[in-house]
């Protein structure tokens, strides 16, 4: 048992489904690229954007290019009650419609939006300052998407995840990260042992959270830049990044079960991170 806990149930919707991904391992690209590849490894996989918090904080980003929006007329009338700016002339459809695209149990609120994805950053140009999530190999989109949510009210500086073994930065993601994903920046590396190298060379302190883990996280001196490093659902951390991380640090909890969902572990990491480190008001 790790301190992530089980998996929630994946999404089954093909259209949101990671693909296997190809290519040789190159280590850290030269430049940015967008986060979360599609299915066939390319970059011009559109994003597809649904609900209300979802899309309207996508076209509040000046950053996200949006190709097609597709809304009901309620939702239209809301857009405009609110003078949200939708940048591009949207397609007034049918609820059963956007049904057809999305599946009958998304919960899309009358607005679907296709767009570009955003760009990730290097991890040479992480923050030296505040909080950085690393996510080793967690799979399951609704987790990843509820710890983006999360990450966004600790006004967390960045997500490090892997290029592989990932969700796709798309549909059930997005729609759980209720717009958190145009406010945390997603940095995605092949090598995520590398990364946390490198983290460590810049100054980093990395927290490793295993349920195994040989401290208490809320009695460990957590100082700044701090990257929190949360295992995969059902596995936990990978050997090589448990040894790669400078300290590996558990949850102490009173009950009788000892670990946590991973987004729940997520929350109460970054709280104690927080707490810490001042950074709470």
């Amino acid at each position: 048992m790790t301190q992530a806990g089980h998996m929630s149930d994946r999404d089954r919707n093909p259209r949101f489904r990671r693909g296997g991904g190809k290519g040789p391992d190159r280590g850290r690209d030269s430049g940015p690229r967008p986060p979360w590849r599609g299915r066939d490894g390319g970059a011009d996989d559109a994003v597809i954007l649904y609900g209300w918090h979802t899309v309207a904080a996508a076209l509040a980003n000046p950053r996200r290019r949006i190709r097609k929006l597709l809304v009901t007329e309620n939702a239209a009338r809301r857009l405009a009650e609110d003078h949200i700016d939708t940048r591009v002339t949207p397609e007034i459809v049918r609820p059963n419609l956007i049904d057809q695209r999305l599946g009958p149990d998304a919960v899309h609120q009358g607005l679907l939006a296709e767009a570009d994805p955003l760009p990730s950053p290097d991890i040479d140009t992480l923050a030296q300052e505040g909080i950085v999530l690393v996510l080793d190999q967690i799979t399951d989109p609704h987790n990843v998407g509820a710890i983006m949510r999360s990450a966004a009210a600790f006004a967390v500086k960045a997500i490090v995840t892997t290029a592989r073994h990932s969700p796709e930065a798309t549909g059930v993601l997005a729609k759980s990260a209720s717009g958190a994903l145009e406010m945390v920046p997603l940095v995605t590396v092949q090598n995520l042992a590398r990364a946390l190298a490198e983290m460590n060379e810049a100054g980093f302190m990395t927290v490793g959270l295993d349920s195994q883990g040989g401290e208490n996280l809320g009695v460990v001196a957590l100082r700044q830049p701090l990257a929190l490093v949360l295992g995969a659902e059902g596995k936990g951390l990978r050997q090589l990044t448990r040894e790669t991380c400078s300290v590996v640090a558990r949850l102490d909890l009173p009950g009788e079960i000892k670990s946590l969902n991973v987004s729940n572990a997520a929350v109460l990491a970054l709280y104690i991170g927080a707490s810490q480190l001042g950074l709470m008001g």
